[in-house]
């Protein structure tokens, strides 16, 4: 396959996290043919390499592989020093790591697995890496949600898994954009390590109907690399469109709650902008 020297993502690095499957995997496919340098992460060295050799042989200039654990903040602050050692800018980053366990696992942090994966491990490799991407700018964050979150609540004296970031309020005087996205209802093995009972029941009824991961991720492809976009932040996009998220997802003082205590549980101390 002759490898992409030009495209539009040309010259850019993008790090895509949980990319060894399904939307992660999609999404650094897509944007690795659009020219862009990718980085991915997965829990699993050969499964990560996998996904590296079949970005390679669709023409991919340069891949790197970084292997972590996203649960343990151990292995994502180890994560964030080998990245900021091996590549030298960040123009996209796109949290797209998650997972959901129905019955309740603690991490080796002590923390509910699903809050440590889906929320403090994006919030903390996001902090750590912010410095490389100012330096890097026009630079932008793209985190993977859902439209789950519509039905959840934050119960801050029991703190479980709803993601609410105002990473773009706080970043509004700088050049890097944060955005989020739901990518639809995906045929992927998200939540398949321990079912709900609804789950096992329903995803093989609807799997004939589902997106394709290509499809799921064509919205975290368009975050990360439309021009007009660039200077788009603090939204909430479904289907390549902006929308609105759910009304409590606009409550500042939850958010900055949020904020504060997430940087407390990641052994942050919470960033002054505002």
């Amino acid at each position: 396959m002759e490898r992409i020297h030009d495209g539009p993502m040309a010259g850019r690095t993008v790090l895509v996290t949980g990319a060894t499957s399904g939307i992660g995997r999609a999404t650094a496919l897509g944007l690795a043919t659009m020219g862009a340098d990718v980085a991915l992460t997965g829990r699993d060295r050969g499964r990560t390499e996998d996904a590296a050799r079949e970005i390679r042989a669709a023409g991919g200039m340069k891949v790197e592989v970084f292997v972590a654990d996203l649960s343990c903040q151990a292995q994502v602050r180890r994560l964030a020093s080998e990245v900021l050692d091996d590549l030298p800018r960040i123009d996209v980053l796109v949290n797209n790591a998650g997972g959901y366990w129905d019955t309740r696992h603690v991490t080796v942090d002590g923390l509910e697995r699903t809050f440590a994966v889906n929320h403090l491990a994006p919030f903390l490799l996001t902090k750590l890496l912010l410095d490389r991407l100012e330096r890097s700018a026009p630079a932008r964050v793209v985190t993977v949600s859902s439209n789950a979150h519509t039905t959840g609540r934050i119960d801050f004296d029991d703190l479980q898994g709803e993601l609410s970031y105002q990473l773009a309020k706080r970043m509004h005087r700088s050049a890097v954009t944060a955005n989020a996205l739901h990518p639809g209802v995906v045929r992927t093995s998200f939540g398949a390590e321990d079912p709900a009972r609804i789950q096992r029941l329903l995803v093989p009824l609807l799997r004939p109907v589902m997106k394709s991961p290509a499809q799921g991720a064509a919205t975290s492809i368009h975050l990360a690399s439309t021009p007009e976009l660039e200077q788009v932040s603090g939204r909430y996009f479904a289907n390549r469109r902006p929308t609105r998220s759910s009304p409590r997802s606009y409550d500042q003082a939850v958010a900055t709650r949020l904020w504060e205590a997430s940087a407390d549980l990641v052994g942050l101390t919470a960033s002054p902008r505002v």
